[in-house]
């Protein structure tokens, strides 16, 4: 069997400042792990991590960002890349985040609700956004997957990167928090539908999830959770199968 390359990066979920995990996106189900994400993060940079992954949950509910506290925090606490998304919804507070030191932007909602955003998000920050397509049964869902729409994941993508885009983060929101294993087949369909850097997050549940994501050609990075707060996954030897060939 044939194994690409590509990196693991831990996730932050921010929930009233601290580092939470949701099941399928639920605001009522809730685990937290840590009340302290700068120093999870910490811990993720040392195990090896290059790029980190971090949510404002309460900004992807409520549409305003409410942990910016915590993403400075992070910010200043480590040295490898982050990128950020959860009720990023004007060019305002991409230039906010910006300022602070973010590395990568991501738009979720907003590219549904205001497809010109993404357009003008782009133009202004080449190589710097990123757009979440969250997706149930390779429909889009928006608001912290509150609503399921009638738009395809797929047609998004496309979109997306005819707009600038600079990758696609897709989650199987079935899947994720589960710890049921990936959606091996959605995302070789997603990678192929683009020529932009693909993502896989949801369901990353052990080492042999991370192999089998590892077979997906052009598969760029996968993104993991739940996994390595409950101690499925160990991130350093996840992220050193993922970078061998």
């Amino acid at each position: 069997m044939l194994y690409y390359s590509m990196i693991v990066i831990p996730a932050i979920d921010l929930k009233q400042g601290q580092c939470v995990r949701l099941v399928q996106g639920k605001k009522d189900a809730v685990t937290v792990y840590s009340n302290n994400p700068a120093s999870t993060a910490k811990g993720w940079e040392l195990c090896g991590a290059g790029l980190l992954h971090v949510v404002d949950l309460d900004g992807a509910f409520s549409g305003s960002q409410e942990n910016l506290d915590a993403i400075i925090k992070i910010r200043e606490a480590v040295a490898m890349d982050i990128e950020v998304g959860g009720g990023i919804r004007d060019v305002a507070r991409i230039e906010n985040l910006v300022k602070i030191g973010i590395n990568r932007i991501i738009l979720g909602t907003a590219v549904i609700e205001n497809p010109l955003l993404l357009k003008e998000a782009c133009e202004k920050y080449p190589g710097r956004i990123i757009v979440g397509i969250d997706a149930k049964d390779g429909k889009v869902a928006v608001k912290g997957w509150v609503e399921v729409t009638g738009v395809d994941a797929k047609e998004l993508a496309r979109d997306a990167e005819k707009k600038g885009a600079a990758g696609i983060i897709y989650t199987d929101i079935s899947r994720d928090g589960m710890l049921s294993g990936p959606n091996i087949q959605a995302m070789k369909e997603m990678v192929e539908v683009v020529n932009i850097p693909v993502i896989a997050s949801g369901g990353v549940s052990s080492i042999d999830d991370i192999k089998k994501l590892k077979t997906i050609k052009n598969l760029w990075g996968v993104i993991t959770g739940k996994a390595i707060y409950s101690g499925a996954l160990d991130l350093r030897e996840a992220i050193r199968i993922s970078q061998s060939v």
